[in-house]
């Protein structure tokens, strides 16, 4: 009898489970469609700059929505431009140089440095609706998550094995087919992981880009954001409370249902010869390979549609004959590019004009504060990356490597990263002040938990990504540790820690905003350095001051970029690459 009970007992969840997941499937479906719906209804209003926030809990849910919304359609396009510039810098000899270092460039530029004119643009595109508004704040959320995705794609492409490349080539794939076949694939590792961050960075610029002044205009979008700035400007520490209970069941519902998903799915893209005993598992993932729904949309409709786009590519890189280039059309090329290059000449011509007339209202004075600004703000910068990465680098080998210690380690990680350090920053200041200590201090300590993950998630990436029989012959031949870590360890990860760093750079810069200069109870909180300058400058609308900031921060960054990163990355594509 106990037998029969338990084999029935098996047969109904058999049939029960499937449906479960399919009526969960669809429910969740439902919720989307109905919540973009009601975004759209908002977006597509009467623009209302400045929004009234209610600090009532029972506002949040409805706040929680917007913000989720701005920051994954961030995420969209910084995924999208991501593939779309690092392919272009890794296979465009002639514009590889240029393209990193104006990447190097963006990523270090604070957000309030494109502020200005990104609200202006898009305010002059939808002058009477919300969704102007909401374009120009959901563009500065993007130049908050775009970067690192960007280095991490362009990194994983230089560091491809040859064999693969060859491997396509022989079978004749086209761009598209090398594309989703080999590169996003060898890739998926590292932008799992780097999407992590950028979806942590857009919680950690969120309180500067849903509530913020241009000039005498204030705008205010209703938000988890700007819930948690009006919490603390009013320094309502039970609403904040709330604000920030919100976010981490946010944090942790998205890192149960998408993320940890990702990782897992992602994992058995691992570039290795010997499959590896421990894997990473997601029971969502499960659940969703069990779903009849899926599995129904994926046979009928994705699979074939995908087999269909392969076999006209197929056939059309077949039928297409190489052909050789006439003088005519090498001519029309020329004159294209002629004309492009002029195009771009004088519009660096008539944007050099315009700033030389704005630098020309800078007093001496005024540069020197700037220049010592300059000075203290690279200072920390270096400091937050030092001290980031003498944690950062054994911690994310030992959560790569180890199974056990990453099903509990991982997870703790991505809620920490995607927490935003703005909404505690308060609370820091506070203790500081009580122990004695001031915002110099202080600042560091925001510009180190705004750096220290991007070295963190990019180190855990690479320690997955080492093969499993490198790790296993380390082992059979007993390697001590130095010789394991400077053989197998450092050598495997150092692609994902040169992106890692360089990413943690510029959002060490980016956080100085934030870091040297915070509102708290109505009172303004500043320590010389750049950072404090440029939302000083934004705040009063002192133009001059902001250009001349901004550029020269780029100048610093350029400097770095091809003295360090340059070289680090040259050595990291032709030492460190597996073969």
């Amino acid at each position: 009898m106990r037998a029969r009970f338990t084999l029935s007992r098996t047969l109904v969840m058999e049939r029960t489970w499937p449906f479960f997941i399919d009526v969960s499937v669809a429910a969740a479906l439902l919720a989307g469609f109905y919540a973009i719906l009601w975004v759209a209804k908002f977006w597509f209003s009467s623009a209302i700059p400045e929004v009234e926030i209610h600090r009532s809990p029972s506002h949040l849910p409805l706040y929680a929505l917007y913000s989720l919304v701005r920051i994954f359609v961030a995420y969209a396009l910084s995924l999208l431009f991501a593939v779309g510039y690092g392919y272009t810098a890794a296979y465009n000899k002639r514009l590889e140089a240029l393209l990193i270092a104006t990447l190097d460039i963006l990523q270090s530029i604070p957000v309030l440095s494109f502020l200005p004119g990104v609200m202006l643009a898009m305010m002059s595109l939808f002058p009477s609706r919300q969704l102007g508004i909401e374009f120009g704040a959901i563009l500065l959320i993007f130049t908050g998550e775009v970067w690192n995705m960007a280095f991490s794609f362009y990194t994983s492409l230089k560091s491809i094995p040859r064999e693969l490349m060859d491997a396509s080539a022989i079978n004749g794939f086209s761009r598209w087919q090398r594309l989703f076949q080999l590169e996003l694939p060898f890739a998926a590792i590292g932008l799992v992981w780097n999407s992590i961050v950028s979806v942590a960075n857009g919680w950690f610029f969120l309180m500067v880009c849903e509530m913020f002044p241009v000039g005498s205009r204030n705008f205010r979008l209703p938000g988890l954001g700007s819930y948690l700035q009006t919490a603390a400007s009013h320094g309502d520490f039970v609403a904040m409370a709330w604000g920030l209970i919100t976010m981490v069941l946010i944090i942790v519902i998205i890192d149960q249902l998408l993320w940890r998903p990702l990782i897992a799915w992602s994992d058995k893209f691992k570039f290795e010869t010997v499959e590896s005993s421990s894997r990473v598992t997601s029971p969502v993932l499960s659940a969703l390979r069990n779903s009849n729904v899926l599995g129904i949309i994926n046979r009928y409709t994705l699979r074939p549609m995908i087999e269909r786009v392969y076999r006209e590519l197929g056939e059309r890189r077949q039928k297409k004959r190489p052909r050789s280039a006439t003088r005519a059309s090498r001519g029309k090329i020329t004159a294209i590019y002629a004309a492009a290059g002029a195009a771009a000449l004088v519009a660096v011509g008539v944007t050099a004009a315009h700033a030389a007339l704005l630098l020309r209202q800078i007093h001496e004075p005024e540069l020197v504060t700037l220049l010592e600004g300059a000075g203290l703000t690279f200072a920390r910068v270096n400091a937050a990356l030092l001290i980031g990465s003498l944690w950062t680098i054994p911690v994310g080998v030992a959560i790569g490597f180890n199974p056990r210690l990453s099903h509990i380690a991982q997870p703790v990680a991505q809620i920490a990263a995607s927490f935003p350090a703005t909404a505690l920053f308060p609370l820091i200041l506070i203790a500081l002040e009580r122990i004695g200590v001031g915002l110099g201090i202080g600042s560091l300590v925001l510009m180190l938990l705004a750096a220290q993950w991007y070295i963190l998630f990019n180190v855990i990436a690479g320690a997955q990504a080492i093969p499993s029989e490198m790790r296993e012959i380390a082992k059979l031949f007993r390697f001590p540790g130095v010789q394991r870590w400077t053989t197998v360890i450092l050598p495997g990860v150092f692609p994902f820690l040169i992106t890692g760093l360089i990413t943690a750079s510029g959002g060490a810069w980016n956080a100085s905003i934030v870091a040297e200069y915070f509102q708290l109870k109505g009172q303004t909180l500043a320590t010389l350095g750049l950072g404090a300058q440029i939302s000083a400058a934004s705040d009063h609308a002192n133009y001059p001051v902001l250009l001349a900031a901004t550029m020269i921060m780029a100048l610093m960054v350029v400097t770095i970029n091809r003295l360090v990163w340059r070289p680090l990355y040259k050595l990291a594509e032709t030492r460190y690459r597996l073969e």
